[in-house]
């Protein structure tokens, strides 16, 4: 069981890529006074966290409304993950368009930083895999929810940190961690789409 958390917790941190996420604040809080810059940290981590909220608790309910199989999401679940992991592995850490607007700063919390570099496609379909409702009990979600907030707080924290990090760890440091984490992510991505087959498949 604690193996199970420290793997939702490394696949969780993997898609969300806190680290990744850095480049992209400090090059659209460059300029801004500290008290701005904490303010879009705070609230872009908020918006995250929300959006993320609601594909663990709703997302399953909507796709079945929908008479989608749930084996079906996990098989797209998986390749979009895999894909996402190629991006973090062969690609930058964060699209270079993220790194381009400037805005207001409500809007700049939102895009980029909330969506779609703290809460990617990947954590959204992520979250909903590690909480399938025919897999995991209430109490399984509860505590995926859990370590998904902290996985949020450390975000929130790293953003904090972002302008002390960077010298030390400079944009090659970043890169090398965030492919590292895209080569786990793409473990667990095949693994979810064997699980969706196994299941559409009925096999064992």
């Amino acid at each position: 069981m604690f193996d199970s958390f420290i793997i939702q917790f490394i696949v969780l941190w993997a898609v969300v890529d806190p680290i990744g996420s850095m480049p992209v604040y400090l090059s659209q809080t460059n300029g801004l006074s500290p008290k701005e810059r904490r303010k879009i940290a705070k609230v872009s981590v908020l918006v995250a966290t929300g959006i993320l909220l609601f594909f663990l608790f709703g997302a399953q309910f909507l796709f079945e409304a929908m008479q989608l199989p749930l084996s079906a999401f996990q098989i797209a679940g998986g390749l979009v993950l895999f894909v996402f992991a190629l991006m973090m592995i062969f690609a930058e850490s964060k699209p270079e368009h993220e790194m381009k607007m400037k805005t207001s700063l409500h809007e700049l919390a939102v895009y980029p930083l909330a969506v779609p570099s703290i809460a990617s496609p990947g954590a959204m379909m992520a979250i909903v895999l590690l909480t399938d409702n025919h897999r995991f009990d209430l109490l399984e979600q509860m505590i995926t929810a859990g370590i998904m907030l902290l996985v949020m707080l450390f975000t929130y924290f790293m953003l904090l940190l972002a302008s002390r990090i960077q010298p030390y760890m400079g944009n090659a440091g970043a890169a090398i961690i965030s492919r590292v984490m895209g080569l786990i992510l793409a473990s667990v991505a095949v693994n979810n789409v064997l699980i969706g087959v196994k299941a559409f498949f009925n096999i064992g």
